[in-house]
């Protein structure tokens, strides 16, 4: 039999060149004659290589043999009339199978969703495109659709079309550069992968799929259909957390490598669900108040630590499955532990199989090196004013505060987003259209970024190293919208001031009191991060100087201070127990160190700085306002002692912080209070169940604390003063337990 089609259309179909088959195969209408005399008869085509002889069968389950026009699998058969809904029944050899008709089924996407996404403000397009199983109009399936305006040819090729891109061409829809298809009968777990032609008519190397929620692990990197079936059980939690002003509540973080926190019998990464039994109880135990996770997101290459992420709506792989990372937020939120991901908008990788050159044109990245590529890292920097890639971007923040029921979102490098000549020398980046070297486009996706997520009641923290003024100010004052900025200038100074052999340290105590001039500018959260902890800069333990006890007595010290100082608080996993070696992706943290009792000391202490900090209102109430803050005295530069006091928001009680960072004991040392009476230590770093010498002022009568009397003795301009003995590298918390008695 001859086809209806002409030759040239025959050959473009069973080549996979046809850039619309949408239009030739399913069934239409087929007009035969001329204008006078004209007859509407239906044809069905169908194109099905892997078939030697293929029927339909229509609802009444009549069958008809359709007749095969090109030995390649093409098959058609003109009817006088259409025949409705209908199945295709294959046979090859003694096999014989029915399936329905992808070209037979409509388009679930509509002109809104189309409209939104081409606008830049779909909020829920991870819902429109990307693979979803579904059933529509009465029949099962999955419904595939992806972005590739300049592409000649998409399709979907997979498990279950033998990676054939001829069989499942997508459909164009014309002016928004969105293709899709749906194809009955593939389900949950299916490889698949998008072919693509270019506009020049070159097959690229095949896609993955930028909005896959599931992918296969190299090097066969396929995106995988997933539908989630996971039943929340936090609901408590989330309404606990509703509308609460997380800068006035206690946000101690907990930093972990998922796949380096603890191995396995076999020297294997835990799974989510191993996590959940063993980190959650853990970072409950010592008292942290929320996990952050480095980049969960799929990424090809293990040692970017994540951070080269090729898919951003996916949990990866190595540790399970989507709904087993549920589980694990769920596990968290069940402990009253917050969860907050790393999440990484400033670059991608340039594997082949990812976004760069999507379509054969530079998609989603800047055209331009000077604008498209990141000089330190060798990644594509995303193109933040094309609004589909903005909306790429915006819809995934999102995803991960609904779908996974995230807390917050840590984002990553955002000084390389905010200045266009981050990283480049004169000539090498591109001003903007106001002669300036601010990134205004990723400026007003970040504002857009946070201010959607606020709505969603997330919270966001900046990884921002540079004075942008109003990084976590409102959008509407003009800021950038972020809930938290890291303190980087807090934390360098004080590593460096550490790192000084305590005799040379008053030659540097601007270092331990320069922070304080703009510590309120910002909210600010204190890292410790992992970024201190590897390429030589030595772990937290081995930063610090002197011999074994003036380390330990140190980082005591220096912990004592992280959680005494207005700020939130993140410590990287290891630096609680002092671990000597520097963090390395395919190691365990090492945890034998416990069995020793300095190691041990340490994690007790952070844990008891944790409870500490979360119980009392003076230290995480006024994290982020000035008012909660005045210095008793920070110029006793020739002894290296600090003190100040902290106040809750409403002043009714308060924290005395006193710090010694030499290691003599220094009796009889004033400190100025505000009223005389008594107080007593809530803490002391040097007490001799952290490993410390025991000094201070904490004896214990009967079991309780030795209250400490303040007499009516000025000092530090205030009406009465406090004689204490401070231990040698230590720090000190006091608080108030009464007034003096009036004669």
């Amino acid at each position: 039999m001859k086809s209806t089609l002409e030759h040239a259309v025959v050959n473009a179909i069973v080549e996979g060149r046809h850039p619309e088959p949408f239009a030739v195969l399913g069934q239409h209408t087929l007009v035969r004659g001329p204008e006078d005399s004209t007859t509407e008869e239906t044809v069905i085509r169908a194109f099905q290589p892997h078939a030697e002889i293929a029927c339909i069968v229509d609802e009444n389950e009549r069958k008809v043999t359709l007749e095969k026009v090109h030995p390649h699998g093409l098959f058609e058969i003109v009817l006088p009339k259409p025949v409705g809904p209908y199945r295709l029944e294959l046979t090859r050899e003694q096999h014989r199978w029915e399936i329905i008709d992808a070209y037979s089924m409509t388009s679930p996407i509509g002109e809104l969703d189309r409209h939104l996404f081409n606008e830049g403000t779909h909020e829920w397009l991870y819902q429109t495109l990307g693979s979803h199983a579904m059933t529509f109009n009465d029949v099962e399936g999955v419904q595939f659709a992806v972005w590739a305006p300049n592409a000649r040819r998409v399709s979907v090729v997979g498990d279950f079309n033998d990676w054939d891109g001829r069989r499942h061409v997508m459909r164009a829809h014309p002016g928004s550069g969105v293709w899709d298809i749906f194809i009955p009968a593939v389900g949950n777990g299916s490889l698949y992968k998008f072919e693509i032609v270019d506009s020049d008519g070159n097959l690229l190397p095949l896609k993955h799929d930028p909005y896959a929620p599931y992918f296969e692990q190299p090097p066969g990197n396929s995106s995988i259909v997933f539908q989630s079936q996971f039943i929340w059980g936090d609901e408590d939690y989330q309404a606990r957390k509703k509308g609460v002003d997380m800068r006035g509540q206690p946000i101690s973080i907990y930093e972990v490598h998922a796949g380096s926190w603890r191995k396995n019998l076999h020297g294997q990464s835990l799974t989510y669900v191993e996590l959940a039994k063993t980190l959650v109880p853990y970072v409950v135990e010592n008292g942290f108040t929320h996990i952050e996770l480095m980049p969960i997101t799929e990424h090809p290459f293990d040692g970017s630590w994540g951070y080269q992420p090729i898919g951003l709506f996916a949990p990866t792989s190595r540790f399970g499955s989507p709904d087993d990372f549920r589980h694990f937020v769920d596990a968290c939120h069940a402990a009253d532990i917050g969860v907050i991901m790393d999440w990484v908008p400033a670059h991608f990788p340039t594997d082949e199989h990812g976004l760069g050159k999507f379509d054969g044109t530079h998609l989603y990245e800047h055209a331009d090196p000077r604008q498209g590529m990141h000089q330190d890292w060798q990644t594509l920097i995303y193109n933040f004013g094309r609004r589909e890639v903005s909306n790429y971007l915006l819809s995934n923040a999102l995803y991960w505060i609904r779908e996974f029921h995230l807390d917050g979102l840590r984002v990553d490098a955002v000084a390389s987003m905010l200045y266009l000549d981050y990283s480049r020398e004169q000539g090498q980046w591109i001003p903007n259209r106001f002669g300036g070297r601010e990134n205004l486009e990723a400026i007003d996706f970040l504002k857009r970024m946070n201010i959607l997520v606020h709505a969603e009641g997330g919270i966001t923290m900046a990884e921002e190293s540079t004075s942008f003024p109003g990084v976590s100010h409102p959008t509407y004052n003009n800021g950038l919208g972020f809930t938290f900025k890291w303190n980087m200038g807090w934390m360098h100074d004080m590593l460096e001031y550490m790192s000084k052999d305590s005799a040379y340290r008053k030659y540097h105590h601007n270092s331990l009191t320069f922070g304080m001039i703009y510590a309120f500018s910002e909210n600010f959260a204190l890292p410790f991060s992992h970024d201190e902890v590897v390429y030589g800069k030595g772990s937290m333990i081995n930063k610090m100087p002197g011999d074994d006890w003036q380390k330990f007595a140190n980082l005591r010290a220096l912990y004592g201070m992280m959680f005494s100082y207005p700020g939130k608080k993140l410590n990287f996993m290891g630096g609680e127990i002092a671990q000597y070696s520097e963090w390395a992706h395919a190691d365990s943290i090492q945890w034998h160190l416990l069995e020793e009792a300095k190691h041990k000391g340490i994690q007790q202490l952070v844990k008891d700085l944790n409870q500490l900090y979360a119980e009392h209102p003076a230290l995480h109430e006024t994290d982020c306002d000035g008012a909660g803050f005045e210095w008793i005295d920070c110029d006793d530069i020739e002894q290296s002692v600090i003190s100040y006091y902290r106040y809750s928001s409403d002043r009714k009680r308060s924290c005395i912080i006193v710090c010694n960072f030499t290691p003599v004991i220094r009796n009889h040392y004033s400190v100025g209070v505000n009223e005389a009476g008594t107080y007593r230590e809530i803490l002391n770093t040097d007490q001799e169940q952290y490993g410390g010498s025991g000094q201070g002022n904490h004896s214990h009568v009967a079991g309780e604390s030795q209250s400490i009397i303040a007499r009516a003795v000025p000092a530090h301009s205030r009406p009465a003063s406090l004689s204490l003995t401070l231990p040698p590298l230590g720090v000190l918390i006091l608080e108030q337990t009464g007034t003096a008695t009036k004669a």
